[in-house]
């Protein structure tokens, strides 16, 4: 990264500041996933008090650049405001803000609140400069956690054209590339009830046992470069009404982590033909993304000294239909855990980091 000048270090001092300040009062917000209105305020006032414009549908903000025009390709700027429940193992109030040795504890700080802080501070950071070469949108995202209708989806058509985008979620600022899509299948297998102890009916739990037998042990041939192969794995099951009854229907659910190397129609046409039970996929939405290795944002992150590496969690991204490279302060491993907690140098140099790269982009456009 070039040297920073005095002012421009203390602009940047103040705006890391700002950001750590944000997220306080974010994670001291309930922002469960559909419940996220007051958090929305919350990013709404904290733009407005900047002369920032915003727009809002649901519990989504979005906002553009202030110099944007129309016809320009956009950068998309996005993560969430919304939490999961708190784990049950808390030794703290999830929801009081603490910075202790660095770290700053509190639900949603790692997933994503310190991304979206983050990606915020960004979007301020380059809100006010004219002649940029592309347009900039923030999104602040509803409903991220149970990959709901009324979140990025809904209001992607309302944020232009996007040329590519840039999603906030814990990854130590390395460069997730690529990104695993899910399938989540409800399956039923079927046979005859008939009494235990005679030689009656057709037992639907030992055809759901073949049937498991084979997602167990199948593996799809072609494997993706960076997300390796497509994973199955089996992890409801349920079977019978009482010990002497052989039971006729036996459900189990599957999760499917689909790659780019196949489509989830593609998928879904290889397990029918290898099971007799019926499969049937809660949705077929969340599909998996990548980002070509060569393209600029991923090659300006590699000369900032960042890795590139395929995720096996599925995001925003797999709703975005623009090409996107997933990337944040926070490490994934700590998402959804008890006392869940994000360094305070981690934020500050995700803006750094964030702000170097888009800077790569939007100087050096041909």
């Amino acid at each position: 990264m070039e040297p920073v000048s005095v002012h421009n270090k203390e602009v940047h001092d103040v705006l890391k500041a700002d950001a750590l300040n944000l997220l306080q009062k974010l994670i001291s917000t309930s922002s469960l996933s559909r419940e996220e209105d007051q958090t929305a305020h919350l990013i709404e006032q904290f733009l407005k008090a900047r002369g920032i414009e915003t727009h809002r549908k649901k519990n989504n903000v979005w906002a553009f650049n202030k110099h944007y025009k129309a016809g320009l390709p956009g950068i998309l700027l996005n993560s969430h405001h919304d939490t999961v429940k708190a784990n049950t193992s808390y030794t703290r109030d999830p929801l009081h803000a603490e910075i202790k040795d660095g770290k700053l504890y509190g639900l949603g700080s790692n997933d994503a609140g310190g991304a979206l802080v983050s990606l915020i501070a960004t979007f301020v950071h380059f809100w006010e400069k004219p002649n940029l070469p592309y347009n900039l949108i923030l999104a602040a995202s509803a409903e991220e956690e149970i990959s709901g209708h009324e979140g990025i989806a809904l209001i992607y058509p309302e944020l232009g054209s996007i040329d590519f985008a840039l999603v906030g979620e814990p990854t130590l600022m390395q460069l997730a590339i690529a990104e695993k899509g899910l399938l989540v299948l409800d399956c039923t297998a079927h046979g005859i009830s008939g009494h235990a102890a005679r030689e009656e009916g057709d037992n639907a739990l030992y055809k759901a046992v073949d049937a498991i037998q084979w997602f167990r042990t199948y593996t799809f041939p072609k494997l993706s470069p960076w997300l390796g192969a497509v994973k199955m794995s089996v992890t409801q099951i349920q079977a019978g009404t009482q010990h002497n009854v052989v039971p006729d229907i036996c459900r189990f659910t599957v999760d499917v982590r689909l790659t780019e190397m196949y489509t989830p129609e593609e998928v879904l046409e290889i397990i029918a033909k290898h099971v007799s039970c019926d499969v049937k996929p809660r949705s077929m939405r969340m599909k998996p993304s990548s980002i070509p290795a060569e393209h600029p944002i991923v090659k300006a992150g590699i000369n900032l000294g960042r890795k590139t590496y395929g995720s096996p969690t599925t995001s925003d991204q797999a709703l975005i239909p623009a090409p996107s490279l997933k990337i944040g302060p926070g490490d994934s491993a700590r998402s959804h855990t008890a006392d869940e907690f994000i360094y305070v140098s981690e934020i500050e140099e995700g803006i750094d980091l964030y702000i170097a790269m888009l800077s790569t982009i939007l100087n050096h456009k041909s």
